[in-house]
């Protein structure tokens, strides 16, 4: 549900939508790998490789990302409109599915709206989830602070008829054309698959490192 490479790229681009305004269309392909593969805070698989391409034109894009989640494929599209300014203030709307080949999980499918000023980042975004029968809607809001070389920091919320909240402080850079980053993640009890010694859920942490390269 998130592209795995352009390490700090994915949290400023992939996650919050922001798109510049390009004056020629641009094709672009990524594969990727995962320790652990985090959506949002939630944990979707273990070691996990991705692959997606991407085409921007004038500020138009679609794309399309798939990844292992064990049981199939996760296979998302998405598509929107965003702008640039001068000033650096960046807004975007766009529209992103992600479609199970096997039973992992059923389809999302969201609205997404997008907004960037100098370090910040502020995502919007709301969907319904198909829930094998059982629709459920929900919203999410994530904020990105870009802290400088190669640090970032984001803190994201379910709303809705879902809960739950993270927060997620990595580091990525390139390194010989490969994107490197480290991150760590800490969920709620909603979020976390960790439970205490009583059985019950608790909040949960991980360490995540993922290796990503661009063409």
């Amino acid at each position: 549900m998130k592209k795995l490479t352009h390490i700090i790229m994915v949290v400023l681009l992939a996650s919050s939508g922001l798109m510049a305004t390009s004056v020629y269309a641009d094709v672009s392909y990524n594969i990727g790998y995962a320790s652990e593969y985090y959506f949002r805070g939630v944990l979707q698989k273990s070691s996990s490789a991705s692959a997606g391409a991407d085409w921007e034109d004038s500020g138009f894009y679609v794309g399309t990302w798939a990844a292992d989640v064990g049981d199939g494929l996760e296979v998302d599209g998405y598509f929107g409109y965003g702008i640039e300014t001068e000033e650096g203030f960046a807004a975007s709307v766009g529209f992103t599915g992600y479609y199970y080949t096997g039973e992992f999980d059923d389809t999302y499918e969201e609205v997404n709206l997008n907004l960037g000023y100098g370090i910040f980042s502020l995502e919007y975004s709301v969907g319904e989830w198909d829930g094998f029968g059982n629709e459920a809607d929900y919203d999410f809001l994530a904020l990105t602070l870009d802290l400088g070389r190669g640090f970032y920091g984001t803190y994201g919320t379910w709303g809705d008829e879902f809960d739950g909240d993270y927060l997620e402080i990595g580091w990525g850079t390139t390194i010989a054309d490969f994107d490197v980053g480290i991150a760590g993640i800490f969920n709620s009890d909603e979020l976390s698959d960790e439970v205490s010694s009583s059985g019950s859920a608790s909040e949960g942490e991980a360490v995540v490192f993922t290796l990503g390269k661009s063409f």
